[in-house]
């Protein structure tokens, strides 16, 4: 399996750290996530059903009528490059690497593409997988984009996939309100924005029929009763949402402020990460875990990503790596 952040169990032993004294900034999830409401004790007792509110809070959320709880938007990862033949499959580079590992793994074609390549290869590919904003680039595609695209796809019954995990502080971006277009599928998840990674929740957005096989295929029960109910929870929570997304907005630029005193540059950002491109980015990053501060390591290309400090207390844990670090280099 590939390896992704937030694996700071491994980072504690190998550099004989504490759990306890470490700045995880490696996922790019909210640190301050949704505060999870008190579970009543008959949703610990019964098996999940889809009358329970979640479908009609997602609805209302995405905007659109069309869609699927999932495992967290990884189970869809794993399973929409079984549902086709053979296919030509467009993924731009650098990004999320699940995307490339799971339709090359189910036997598809896999043409890695710069951001600039797209309109170039567009009438090459049977089906064109973007993440916008893109992890860890931050780079974003424009509605009118996505469809341009996504209307070429559709002469040939290919797919536009759009996998908009970080897209929660830019709703205006999302193109969750045109689902269900023919060959469009858009996958939301519930871990970054609402930092609640570890109830594994997720929703694909698509056709009646694409959603369907993918039931077939993940099976009864996909989200369990606690999940479905704290997701309802969080998705009803506009008031929430609204603080959040200034505050994640303030604290992304606050971080960018930081990162350029020390000559981290960043070379894109979200509401959520910073994303700094540098030759000797193992190097820093090496450094930084020997001050208990675990950024995600990028090898093509060299490059680190910064999650956000919870408090003001990590946030000194951060300033101090970072002072530490200036030294170093002296």
């Amino acid at each position: 399996m590939l390896k992704h952040g937030g694996r700071l169990l491994e980072a504690a032993q190998s550099y004989q750290i504490p759990v306890s004294d470490w700045l995880d900034l490696s996922t790019g999830i909210n640190p301050n996530g949704y505060p999870v409401p008190k579970i009543p004790d008959a949703v610990w007792l019964r098996l999940p059903e889809n009358l329970d509110g979640l479908i009609a809070a997602a609805e209302q959320y995405y905007q659109c009528a069309s869609l699927l709880p999932v495992a967290g938007s990884q189970a869809a990862i794993q399973t929409l490059p079984q549902l086709r033949k053979a296919a030509v499959v467009g993924l731009v580079t650098p990004s999320y690497a699940e995307h490339a590992h799971a339709w090359q793994r189910a036997g598809h074609s896999i043409i890695s593409l710069s951001v600039n390549d797209i309109d170039l290869y567009i009438n090459q590919l049977d089906c064109l997988v973007l993440v916008n904003p893109n992890n860890p680039s931050a780079c974003q595609f424009s509605q009118a984009q996505c469809l341009a695209w996504l209307a070429v796809l559709q002469k040939k019954q290919g797919w536009l996939i759009v996998d908009e995990a970080f897209i929660d502080c830019l709703p205006e971006l999302s193109l969750s309100a045109y689902a269900p277009l023919k060959g469009l599928i858009i996958l939301r998840s519930i871990g970054k924005f609402f930092g609640l990674a570890g109830i594994r929740a997720g929703f694909v957005l698509a056709e009646a029929d694409i959603l369907n096989q993918l039931n077939e295929l993940l099976g009864p029960w996909a989200l369990s009763n606690p999940t479905r109910f704290v997701t309802a929870c969080a998705l009803q929570d506009k008031q929430w949402q609204d603080d959040t997304r200034v505050q994640l907005q303030y604290d992304s630029e606050r971080l960018a402020r930081l990162l350029c005193a020390y000559q981290l540059v960043p070379t894109g950002s979200t509401a959520l990460f910073q994303w700094v491109a540098v030759v000797n980015a193992a190097e820093i990053h090496h450094l930084l875990a020997k001050q208990a501060v675990f950024t995600r390591l990028f090898a093509q290309p060299a490059s680190l990503r910064f999650g956000l400090p919870a408090n003001e207390s990590e946030w000194a844990h951060l300033t101090s790596a970072l002072q530490a670090l200036s030294f170093k280099g002296k």
